[in-house]
């Protein structure tokens, strides 16, 4: 891209492909593991805080193998290797039952662990070599006099934002793919997607008889909207309600095959582009300067200034992503139980976050290449950002208190809600348009801006450990994730939201607090 390091789209490419993969994964998760496995919603997302928080924390030990190794190139090749082996063990689809679940589900954990060690060998590391292609961009233009070095920093962020727009693009199509693939194979077995329905045979499969009259009436209902009829006898709609959970997780297990063949593609780009990538370790290696004492004592005061800063916006960063990520957990929760899904199933509609991420990314940088956008600083940015995702939460709490939404787990109990009142309550899908489309534009002030900050923060030996850092704290905002659906499931749900909206609106105020300080260290 004209202006841009020669090796951007390529590094780009190979990400887009990896996330592709990822989120085909990421989109079905939590909803997976409750009808594979008859989860409940708190376990599903525990599962998931503590692989979504593995992801992250294990970017710092793929950080630190890199510096030390100063193969980063390497690292990042055996992540895509490893993800790749961790998708094939959940694209075997092997039904689950009551004499296998000790032994499958802690396999099926195993597979996530292995695609988030992947994930920590390939993210922190490739986003790294993107810093140091800016790096390099820069020290080459300083040849050239001030005036285009000013040029080639200002397009550090946008840099950044371009990259992050490309992982968004695969994360864009991937929320389609299992939806798509468990529809089609539900239809080739004469049956048909239902929200509902894999939470009930469960239900029955365990109670069978002693389920309550109300569940019973609603399976027997969901069962005959595609013309078949729950048998009389407990052991026949056992086996009925056991032949659909097979059928209905198998078309999801496909769906993993696509993220295997991700993986591929992705390994093939980066290694058809590594020529275009940085390598550290030769430039480190060339380079041999003696300072004065003066010289290092000054060295030293700068980079605990810089390190203080990268820690400051490192909480913020906390506190964001665990806002974030409840499009993972809580938000694919309230999609199901609260949003009318007749048109599209709960998992696509996370398709609309990375669709806003494409469609506003080349708007908003061109608003912050403007005299008027230009007065902004990176941390600025990043204080505006958490400010606009409050502002989701606000939509979505005053939403559902208007609505008088009770909790999730009153919602959905068909004692207390009947079915009909639960599908006249349910919410039009217009409301995951406006809360996505606050929270991607929020996310576009935050997050590759972010890393743009980490890269202008970061020694340059320790790139990939500083990357593995900002990662690091995504990864504490996800350990807290599973916060998110206990509110969710226990208060009626406008509680949870505000919450939400109260930490993002708090953390907009500590970081305007530290803008002038920040804009100091970065300048």
């Amino acid at each position: 891209m004209k202006g841009h390091p020669k090796g951007l789209i390529a590094a780009a490419l190979s990400n887009m492909g990896e996330r592709f993969g990822y989120y085909i994964m990421n989109a079905v998760l939590v909803l997976f593991l409750c009808s594979k496995f008859g989860l409940s919603n708190s376990v599903a997302t525990g599962i998931y805080s503590a692989f979504y928080c593995g992801i992250y924390i294990l970017s710092l030990v793929g950080g630190i193998i890199a510096d030390r190794t100063q193969n980063y190139k390497k690292t990042i090749q055996s992540g895509l290797l490893v993800m790749a082996c961790g998708y094939i063990i959940l694209a075997i689809p092997i039904l689950a039952t009551a004499g296998n679940i000790n032994w499958l589900l802690p396999l099926t954990c195993f597979a996530l662990l292995m695609i988030a060690f992947g994930n920590g060998l390939f993210k922190g590391n490739l986003q790294a070599i993107v810093g140091q292609m800016y790096d390099n961009f820069e020290a080459e233009a300083a040849k050239h006099g001030p005036e285009a070095l000013a040029e080639a920093k200002s397009k550090r962020d946008p840099g950044f934002q371009i990259f992050y727009m490309f992982i968004n693009v695969g994360g864009l199509i991937a929320p389609f793919v299992a939806p798509l693939l468990r529809s089609w194979w539900l239809g080739v077995n004469g049956m048909a997607y239902n929200a509902d329905l894999p939470a009930l045979c469960h239900q029955y499969i365990a109670a069978g008889a002693a389920m309550a009259p109300e569940a019973i009436a609603k399976t027997s209902e969901l069962f005959a909207s595609m013309n078949i009829a729950l048998p009389t006898d407990t052991a026949a709609a056992q086996e009925l309600c056991q032949n659909y959970l097979n059928v209905f997780n198998t078309g999801v297990h496909y769906s993993f095959i696509a993220s295997v063949a991700a993986m591929i593609i992705s390994l093939i780009i980066f290694v058809a582009s590594k020529k275009k990538f940085p390598t550290p370790a030769k430039k480190a290696a060339t380079e041999s300067v003696q300072y004065t004492a003066e010289e290092k004592a000054a060295m030293a005061k700068e980079l605990k200034q810089r390190l203080y800063a990268l820690f400051a916006v490192l909480v913020i960063a906390v506190f964001f992503w665990w806002s974030f990520h409840q499009n993972g957990t809580s938000m694919s929760l309230f999609a199901r139980d609260f949003v009318n899904t007749s048109l599209f199933p709960p998992e696509v509609w996370q398709a609309v976050n990375p669709f806003f991420v494409c469609l506003l990314t080349f708007p908003i940088m061109w608003l912050f290449s403007t005299k008027w956008g230009r007065k902004f600083s990176t941390p600025r940015k990043i204080a505006i950002g958490m400010g606009i995702a409050a502002i989701a939460y606000l939509f979505m709490t005053v939403f559902c208190n208007t609505h008088g939404y009770p909790s999730a787990a009153d919602f959905t109990d068909p004692k207390i809600t009947s079915a009909t009142d639960a599908a006249a309550m349910k919410a039009g899908a217009w409301v995951l348009i406006v809360y996505y489309f606050f929270m991607t534009v929020a996310e576009l002030f935050i997050s590759p801006l972010g890393l743009s900050f980490v890269s202008k923060v970061a020694p340059k030996n320790l790139l990939g450990l500083c990357q593995g850092l900002w990662l690091g704290a995504t990864a504490v905002g996800n350990g807290l994730l599973w916060i998110g659906p206990l509110m969710y499931t226990k208060f009626p749900i406008w509680i949870c939201w505000s919450v939400f909206m109260g930490v993002c609106l708090l953390s907009m105020i500590v970081m305007l607090c530290m803008v002038k300080w920040l804009e100091r260290v970065t300048q």
